[in-house]
């Protein structure tokens, strides 16, 4: 029985994977991608805000 708990965690951490990649594939496009799109473009636009905001404000 030694053999059976030295694959098993192997076995599980297999099985998570694949269903973390089938649902990473299942949930690319579709009806959420323009509502994605348009929230990394918001976080993105408030990035490049900050980034651009002067860093000595004249007073």
């Amino acid at each position: 029985m030694d053999y059976v708990s030295a694959l098993l965690p192997p076995v599980v951490m297999a099985a998570l994977f694949i269903g973390v990649i089938r649902v990473i594939v299942k949930t690319q496009g579709g009806a959420n991608k323009a509502k994605e799109d348009a929230a990394v473009d918001a976080a993105l636009a408030r990035a490049e805000g900050t980034r651009q905001a002067p860093a000595h404000p004249e007073a």
